[in-house]
């Protein structure tokens, strides 16, 4: 199991539709990562224009289902840190929640 602290900028005019999307949970059931991704967004932190949040992920490379189903509709991925468990969570912990 990896984890990684994830950087990104929301894409123009989609944070709105995303946060509805989350608040819905429609990506919870996705296959095989839906239940971690829908948690460590609806945690997700934030400072000036870019979120960060901690991903548990099996792919390789890195969140290359995220990013396929998910993560490139909503995010421009700008950095993808491998850390222990929790560790990126304590990293971001003052920042401002997303939402």
């Amino acid at each position: 199991m990896a984890y990684y602290l994830i950087t990104a900028e929301a894409l123009e005019n989609k944070l709105s539709e995303f946060k509805r999307r989350l608040e819905q949970n429609d990506f919870l059931y996705l296959q095989p990562f839906g239940r971690a991704l829908t948690e460590s967004l609806k945690n997700a932190k934030m400072k000036d224009s870019f979120i960060y949040w901690e991903e548990e992920d099996y792919c390789s490379p890195p969140l290359k289902e995220e990013k396929e189903q998910v993560l490139n509709k909503y995010f421009r991925i700008l950095n993808i840190l491998p850390v222990n468990k929790g560790e990126g969570w304590k990293e971001i912990k003052a920042l401002k929640n997303l939402f």
